[in-house]
C-alpha cells in the first residue's frame, strides 16, 4: 500500500483545498475530463519513456496515460479524494504509478531526475507569493535537459475577478532554470489560455 503524505500546515489551511475536495466529491469538477490533451499525446509519442511528474494531477488521468506508455510517473494533488481516485484509477486499469495527497509547493518528500513535467491548470492557480516556492521545486526536481510543459490561464475577469498568469510572469518565474522552447496562445471557453514548453538548462 503506497504511503499518502500530507502537505505542511499552508496547504492544510488553504481553504481552496477544501473547496476543491468538496467538488471533486460532489462530481462538480469540470476540468477533471478523463482525457489528455493532444498536445499531451503528441509529447508522449515524440518522446522515448523515463521518469515524469504530474503537478496538480487530479484523479489521475494524465499520470495514467504517461505510465501506459512506459513511463515512471508520480502524480501530486493537495485534494485527497481525488489522489484516491487516482490510485482507484490506476489499480483498475493494471498500471503503475505513485500518487501523494501534497501541496506543489512543498515536495520534498521527492528526489530529482525527472525528464518530464506536466502542469495542467495548477500554477495559475496559485498566490503569487506560493509561485516562486513552485518554481524552485520543479528547478529542483526536473533533470538538466528535462522537459515541462504548462497549460495556463491567461489573466482575464472570471466570476468577478481577475485569474491568471501572463506570459511574462511565467518567464520571470522560470527564467533562470529554464528555456522557453514554444508558446501557443489559444482561447478554450471564452478565455485566453496558453500551452508552453520549457526545458531545463
Amino acid at each position: 500500500m503506497r504511503k499518502q503524505l500530507l502537505p505542511g500546515w499552508s496547504g492544510i489551511l488553504d481553504p481552496r483545498r477544501w473547496k476543491f475536495e468538496w467538488r471533486y466529491r460532489r462530481g462538480r469538477a469540470p476540468w477533471d475530463t478523463n482525457v489528455t490533451p493532444p498536445e499531451v499525446m503528441d509529447f508522449i509519442a515524440a518522446t522515448p519513456p523515463g521518469k515524469a511528474l504530474d503537478l496538480g494531477c487530479g484523479t489521475g488521468t494524465h499520470a495514467i496515460a504517461l505510465a501506459r506508455h512506459g513511463w515512471q510517473v508520480t502524480g501530486v494533488d493537495f485534494a485527497p479524494w481525488a489522489i484516491r481516485r487516482a490510485r482507484q484509477k490506476a489499480e483498475a486499469g493494471g498500471v503503475a504509478a505513485q500518487f501523494y495527497t501534497a501541496d506543489v509547493t512543498e515536495l520534498g518528500m521527492l528526489s530529482g531526475g525527472y525528464g518530464y513535467a506536466l502542469d495542467i491548470g495548477c500554477l495559475f492557480g496559485l498566490r503569487d507569493s506560493q509561485r516562486p516556492r513552485y518554481a524552485a521545486q520543479i528547478a529542483r526536481l526536473i533533470a538538466p535537459g528535462g522537459r515541462y510543459m504548462l497549460y495556463a490561464w491567461l489573466p482575464s475577469r472570471w466570476k468577478g475577478k481577475t485569474s491568471g498568469i501572463a506570459p511574462g510572469a511565467v518567464a520571470a518565474l522560470l527564467g533562470a532554470a529554464f528555456l522557453c522552447d514554444r508558446l501557443v496562445i489559444d482561447e478554450k471557453k471564452r478565455r485566453p489560455s496558453a500551452w508552453y514548453w520549457y526545458r531545463r538548462r
